[in-house]
């Protein structure tokens, strides 16, 4: 799986894992041009992103693994549960 088909494949697991668990306004179904990538990298055979949705959610957000030795995919859901502003 080269970095852009995993790329896909973790935007489709978030919109799967949304529409399944995660409350939202209204009936609105999730839809995997919602899903936006923050951050991602591409090492060696292995993959990571970082993906969001543009709603309230509840401040989840989530990170999806490719073990390109393995060929697993690892899917974890957070939720924000502080943001503390620092000042310095």
């Amino acid at each position: 799986m080269n970095h852009e088909e995993f790329m896909k494949k973790a935007k489709q697991l978030v919109v799967d894992y949304t529409n399944e668990k995660v409350e939202r306004w209204g009936n609105t179904e999730v839809l995997a041009r919602d899903i936006f990538v923050v951050w991602s990298v591409k090492a060696l055979g292995n993959s990571k992103v970082l993906l969001g949705a543009p709603f309230d959610d509840g401040g989840m957000y989530y990170e999806v693994t490719l073990n390109g030795d393995k060929d697993e995919i690892y899917f974890d859901a957070y939720k924000k549960q502080e943001n503390i502003c620092i000042e310095i």
